[in-house]
């Protein structure tokens, strides 16, 4: 494996697991409101960059609810939803021809709860002989403990954390990457705290510098 190779958008996945309503109200690890814009970091990253995205479910109609429409809804609108009875996700035979059909060994992994929806998986994908980075902002457990002893566990079985923000930016690499340059900067005003920097150097740079002369 070669985890000191950057993410392209060529050579990776992103599987996202359980971001459910029923999930989202036992999180006390994380802001909520955190983890849903992460998210959405990442999902409209792979969409802009055609990273081929597996999306699974739990128990959506019994218990844990439809998938955050904020991904379903607005970002991929006509995608395969996998729901299952198992919480890990690799039990599923759905799941596994899902990633085995996106033609990737490197997998991004993000999902509710850290301890269990995403590391039952990511487990079995390293034994697997997948490439497995966790997006640890964008996942969420019952508490701090839970989540931080969970991403410790993965890591000393061989995953790799990474953010939302460094999966979009190892992406773009190049600011001069034009096609790709004004849906990056989209996402960082509707997503991220740097959107206030963005919107500010267009203004300063934009109508006020042409009104100042």
């Amino acid at each position: 494996m070669s985890f000191q190779k950057l993410v392209t958008p060529d050579d990776c996945a992103l599987v996202l697991i359980d971001f459910q309503p029923a999930m989202f109200q036992g999180v006390q690890s994380h802001d909520r409101k955190v983890i849903v814009d992460n998210v959405q970091v990442l999902a409209r990253a792979a969409k802009l960059f055609n990273v081929p995205t597996v999306i699974t479910t739990v128990a959506k109609d019994s218990f844990s609810g439809p998938f955050m429409p904020e991904i379903t809804d607005d970002v991929f609108p006509d995608h395969k939803v996998i729901d299952r009875t198992s919480i890990n996700s690799w039990l599923n035979e759905e799941f596994r021809d899902a990633i085995r059909a996106t033609g990737r060994k490197r997998l991004i992994l993000a999902g509710l709860w850290t301890g269990a929806c995403v590391n039952f998986p990511a487990l079995n994908l390293l034994e697997e002989g997948y490439e497995v980075l966790i997006a640890a902002d964008a996942c969420g457990d019952t508490s701090h403990e839970a989540h931080e002893r969970a991403m410790q566990r993965m890591i000393q079985a061989g995953a790799v954390p990474l953010t939302s923000l460094q999966f979009m930016f190892e992406l773009q690499q190049d600011w001069a990457r034009s096609e790709t340059y004004d849906g990056v900067m989209d996402i960082l005003k509707a997503l991220s705290p740097y959107g206030i920097q963005v919107r500010f150097s267009k203004w300063a740079l934009g109508e006020h510098a042409s009104e100042g002369g």
